[in-house]
Order: structure tokens, then sequence, then C-alpha cells
């Protein structure tokens, strides 16, 4: 294949229909002058290259879930791979760009869970990635934005991922790609980087689609603050950044691009205590920010006004994440006490002491309301009423950002609550946590063999420790093998078939912009007079967003908080 930086050759995936190229450069290595600085375009070669590696992953703490892939740690990172099923370059298939989360500090693209090569064969064409993460990726300071043309700084692991755009606007129709139906997608702090993409101006007419798996908030819901979805001013950015830098002896910025980045990266799992989220769970310090330039403007005001770019969008949460656990769990949660929170961490509430005291801390004047709402007379009524209320939350909270993201954007929205249990990452018992659906949807219960070294993807951020497409639906696939793929995980043939379901919706969405299809059970679009959610995994259907009153609660409770 040809890219405008020299000929790139692939290798067979397990399919021999499906093209793997792994490693190819999209930016030059942010080092030297590079650090802390747009990407600049990669270099030339000659001859032909080989992608037959994953390139290495961007620095971070060498304790991570990438860590473990066994490939070499550099600042030398910034590398996308390509799966393709199509047999030439006319052949304009749909793309989807998969951007990994891992709390904006961890993660790579090269991870066996996001292979692309389920989801090549269903007709897509698949990149996934890595960017800059923690200090290297969002380390903003005054002297920093002083520097810069656009008076900004802190947002150079987003600004990676425009230039993946970029790229794949110029360079993905030689991989039998359309440049002009591309899908941005991602989970957790991927999810993220959708809707600040979403809104950046950067990225207007790069894609056409975005999907956010965990999370898409309202801009008046206080988890929005701490979870993947929150920001930071610049000028709270530049004092913290100003502080970090100080700590490391190094104010000036010739200074901080000396430092080995090994020095920079520790403290990446520092919180940013400042933000009031109405509970002790607190952001990572490192993490996007409303600059004036990438991102122009916070929630309310981008949706308010209209600026953010007119796509498509699917959007859901999951049955066991935000602070929501299964209730086989909640001994062991009691027993294990509050133990110590990560960035990005919510609190679970296992205990009638800890979730009374919760809410009134959290709800103020509205605490017996929710009480009553939400009553629990035992510890164990209360981790109900708990999770019940963070389930609630999350869907009304979604649905909301619906209403303002439709605003003035016209195209469909697909909202879903994700309830199958997974047993994927070695969960037991099996659970719908945070990033449970990934598999699901990228098609990857049997794992890719990785290449480098084992992939064991660790403790979620945001959870507790412990052609055309193809199309199907649950109930009509393949029985499929219930033994344990390479990792030891036990798929069973529900859960193949609700894999093919999902990843049939996710499939069809990336090629129409719509998920619905032959054989998948209807999904209706985001409708403002019609309080439901799609329910994805134990049910393929409509359910309520909640019951009436505690919706109209929580719609009351979201207006007596600040927006953001």
């Amino acid at each position: 294949m040809t890219t405008e930086s020299g000929q790139v050759a692939g290798v067979p995936g397990r399919d021999r229909s499906v093209t793997v190229f792994r490693g190819i450069p999209y930016a030059a290595a942010p080092v030297g002058e590079g650090r802390f600085r747009p990407p600049r375009p990669a270099p030339s070669w000659t001859g032909t290259r080989e992608a037959a590696a994953f390139g290495p992953i961007c620095p971070q703490a060498p304790n991570s879930e990438a860590a473990d892939t066994g490939l070499p740690m550099s600042e030398d990172c910034l590398s996308l791979n390509v799966w393709t099923g199509a047999a030439d370059a006319g052949q304009r298939r749909p793309v989807l760009v998969w951007i990994h989360g891992g709390g904006f500090r961890t993660g790579t693209g090269a991870s066996a869970r996001y292979d692309g090569e389920p989801l090549a064969r269903k007709g897509l064409v698949v990149v996934t990635f890595n960017y800059r993460l923690g200090a290297l990726g969002f380390l903003a300071t005054p002297e920093l934005s002083e520097e810069s043309e656009h008076h900004a700084s802190g947002n150079y692991g987003l600004l990676d991922c425009v230039a993946v755009l970029r790229w794949v606007r110029r360079n993905i129709s030689g991989f039998g790609g359309d440049p002009g139906r591309v899908t941005i997608a991602g989970q957790s702090a991927g999810a993220g980087a959708v809707n600040f993409l979403a809104m950046s101006p950067l990225a207007a007419g790069l894609f056409q689609r975005a999907i956010a798996q965990s999370h898409a908030r309202y801009c008046r819901d206080p988890e929005l603050r701490y979870l993947a979805t929150s920001y930071r001013l610049l000028a709270d950015a530049e004092r913290a950044g100003a502080r970090y830098a100080a700590e490391r002896g190094t104010p000036t910025p010739a200074r901080l691009r000396s430092l080995p980045w090994q020095r920079l990266v520790a403290g990446d799992d520092a919180v940013d205590d400042a933000v009031e989220t109405g509970g002790p769970a607190k952001p990572p310090l490192f993490r996007p920010v409303v600059d004036g330039w990438v991102i122009p403007a916070g929630y309310e005001e981008t949706y308010a006004k209209g600026l953010q770019n007119d796509v498509s969008y699917l959007a859901g949460n999951n049955l066991d994440e935000s602070g929501a656990v299964p209730e086989s769990t909640f001994a062991a949660h009691r027993a294990a006490g509050p133990g110590t929170s990560r960035p990005g961490m919510p609190p679970v509430h296992v205990t009638l002491d800890d979730y009374v005291t919760a809410a009134r801390r959290r709800f103020g004047a509205l605490a017996g309301e929710f009480l009553r709402l939400y009553p629990a007379g035992t510890d164990d009524e209360a981790a109900r009423a708990h999770c019940a209320a963070v389930r609630d939350n999350a869907r009304t909270s979604t649905f909301l950002w619906a209403a303002d993201w439709t605003r003035h954007v016209r195209r469909p929205v697909h909202t879903y609550f994700w309830t199958h249990a997974s047993p994927a990452r070695g969960q037991n018992p099996r659970r719908a946590s945070h990033g449970s659906e990934i598999e699901f949807v990228l098609g990857t219960l049997d794992g890719a063999p990785d290449h480098d070294g084992p992939d064991h993807d660790g403790p979620d951020h945001d959870g507790p420790d412990h052609g055309a497409p193809d199309h199907g639906a649950p109930g009509n696939g393949a029985p499929g093998n219930e033994g344990p793929d390479h990792d030891g995980t036990r798929w069973t043939g529900d859960d193949r078939r609700i894999a093919e379901a999902m990843s049939s919706y996710w499939a069809n969405f990336a090629a129409t912009g719509d998920p619905n299809g032959p054989g998948l059970p209807h999904w209706p679009a985001y409708a403002r007079d019609s309080a439901a959610v799609m329910e994805l995994g134990d049910g393929f259907g409509p359910i309520p967003v909640a019951d009436p009153d505690r919706f109209a609660f929580w719609k009351r409770f979201f207006r007596t908080e600040e927006a953001w």
C-alpha cells in the first residue's frame, strides 16, 4: 500500500482475507523540541516498510495494563494499525477509528482486545493507534501557552487524535477505506476523546459518526466532572501544571523538554483535588483542557450555541459501572473497605451508614426525597438502593445529554444500556462492568494472538478493583465453541450470539449512521418525548430510562447543579 510517507507491506490476518498493517507512523516522534508541541508530519522513507509489528507504546506507568503487552515503551510511539479486507483501493469501505481508554494515563492501540480483524471481516476498515498520555499528553503551563501561536497548551494527546484523523483522510483510500465515511469510537477515556473531538473545530469534517462507550453525560451531572468526560479550564490546568513542573525543578519549557520522560511520567496517577464532584471521587490531574483552540468551550456553551460537529452519535453506559456493582459482590466490597481511590474511580456504597452519609453530602436539601425514592434500612438494602440510583443517574444523564446534543444537530442519536455479564479479563463473578462490552462490540471474544507478548488488561479505572456488513441477532447465530479462548476466558454460546448482534449493530452504524439491519431487534433512535433507552445484552429492546418519579427527581436535582 502507498501512504504519503512511503510504501508499506502488511501481513495476512488469521483470516487470510484480511490484511493487517501494524506500526505505521502517523506523526514524527514527539521528542526534543517536539515534546509538548502539536504533532509534526511523519518522516518519509524509501523502499517498502514492513508493517508486521506493533510500534512502541507511549510512556506510562510501568505497572499499567498496556505495559504487560511486552512492547517497548518510548516517546517515539505515534503509530497506527490498519485492518482491511479490501482487495483493492477502489472499494471504499466504511472506516472505524478506535480510540483506546485508560483514563488519559495508560493504554495502547495494540491491545489484543482491540484487534480489528473481526470487524474487518464485516466490511469495515479498522484503525487503532497510540496517543500521548499523562503529563506528556496533557501538561499545561503558562510558559507552554505563551510560546504557542494559539496561546494554549495541554491538549497534545487530543491533537494526536486529530492527526490520526487527518492521516485517515489523506491515506485510507489506499487501504480500501472511504474517507467520507469515518466513525470515531472509544470506551472510557476513548469515549471522552470522542466527545471532545465532536466539540473540536479542528476535527470538523474528519468524521461523520461517533460512538462513545461510557460515557456521554449531561452538562449538569456532577459525575461528568471526574469520569472520562471531565475537562479543565486553561487557567486551572496551567496552575496545576506549573506546580507539577516546579516539583521536578523544571520551570521552563526548555528544561521540561530535556527531562527524561520517566521523570514526567512519575506522578501521572495524581488526582485533581480542586474539583467538587459531590463526593470523594476526583478526576485525574492530566486530562483535556478547554483551551479556546482545540476545545473552544465547555459542554453547555457548545451545545447551546450549536458549535459541535454535526455527526450521528451512538452512546451508552453499562449496568455495573460508575459505582454500581453486582449483588454477589456486596460482601466482598464490605470486607475490603473503602480502599484507595484511583483517579476517576467512583465510590461504591454497600453499608447503610455510608449510603446515607453520601446521600446527604451529595443531595443536600434534596437528600430526604432521594432517600424516600431509594429507601434502605439494612446494609444489603442500602447497597441495592445505591446501585439502582447509580444506574438511574447514568441513564437519565445520557438521555438529557442527547436532548442537549440534538438541540441544533439533526442527525440521529442512538443510546443504549449494556446489561450482559461478561467473564472478560478474569471477572469472577461475571458482570457487566466498565469495558465489559468491548469484546462484544469489536467481536474479539476469542482474542487476537499477541505478537509481542501477553496482553492482560487489569481493573478498569471507572470501577472497583476486584462489502456490506454481516448481520445477526441473539438466538440466531451459530452455537459456538464454549471452551476457553487463548487467555483462559470461557465464553458461552449466548456470549457468542450476543457478540454477533453487538458487532453487527456497530458495523451497521459505521456503514450508514443507523445500527439497524436485517435480523437485528429494532433499535429506535433517541426521541425527546420518549424517555426510553435501548437495552443491549441480556435483552434487546427499549426500556424506560427510570421510574417516572425517580426520573423527575434526577432532572430536578440536575437543575440545582452548576453547568459545565
